[in-house]
């Protein structure tokens, strides 16, 4: 996780602590960086917490440490953003920095939001990934979870227009009551729930999904991106 451990936003389904961020540290690219080379990873997920407090929502920062990692390293790198507040040239300068996959994750469905990240804007978080997928060589990704009352039908449009926003990847999971103070879980969805998303996913037209009861956005990150180019090499074949 990039840029500290305190968010400036308030969602009510994370864990992660909301305040006053301190500024990035400027080495922490370089940092990283040589951590992956000692670590002698091959798939790397770049998160961060939210910084609005930031006038680029801290994408200079993603992309730097991007950058750091390409100049030492041959892994795979795969970033979760944030909406940067919706900025097109905050998007674009991660973009630019040439991540293999961009993932921003969606949360829930559009009714929720208002209860769910008041903060966040569907209608934003989508234009974001359809930046992303405008570049080819850039694998989109994003995430929702289930269990906060959303119904059967909002989940359906919900993957469609992810769809349609170029999206290849997407994770599905249950949401999990951090605290009593976040919100509470309106329902736990059974298994065989989960491979009925999984399975309408691919009928609506996303490449790879992975739902199940205890996925998340970075879950088996490599192994789902494979998932994605065996996909892409059977549609080749056929």
């Amino acid at each position: 996780m990039l840029m500290g451990r305190i968010c400036t936003r308030y969602c009510r389904f994370c864990a992660v602590e909301g305040g006053t961020p301190a500024q990035p540290e400027v080495d922490e690219p370089r940092r990283i960086a040589e951590a992956i080379t000692r670590m002698k990873l091959r798939h790397v997920v770049l998160t961060s917490v939210t910084r609005d407090d930031l006038p680029d929502g801290g994408a200079a920062h993603f992309a730097e440490t991007i950058y750091a990692i390409r100049r030492r390293s041959d892994a795979f790198v795969e970033v979760l953003t944030p909406d940067f507040g919706g900025q097109k040239e905050a998007v674009a300068a991660v973009l630019d920095a040439a991540p293999d996959i961009f993932n921003h994750n969606v949360e829930t469905v559009p009714r929720l939001y208002p209860t769910v990240r008041p903060e966040a804007d569907y209608e934003r978080s989508l234009d974001v990934l359809k930046q992303g997928s405008k570049r080819r060589k850039i694998k989109t990704k994003s995430g929702f979870m289930v269990g906060l009352g959303e119904t059967d039908d909002e989940i359906r449009v919900l993957m469609q227009d992810l769809h349609k926003s170029g999206v290849n990847i997407i994770t599905i999971g249950q949401y999990l009551q951090p605290s009593e103070e976040h919100l509470p879980v309106k329902r736990f969805v059974p298994p065989e729930e989960f491979d009925i998303l999984k399975q309408r996913g691919r009928e609506i037209g996303i490449a790879a999904v992975a739902a199940g009861p205890f996925v998340r956005s970075s879950y088996n990150a490599e192994a789902v991106y494979r998932e994605l180019l065996s996909e892409r090499n059977a549609c080749n074949t056929k």
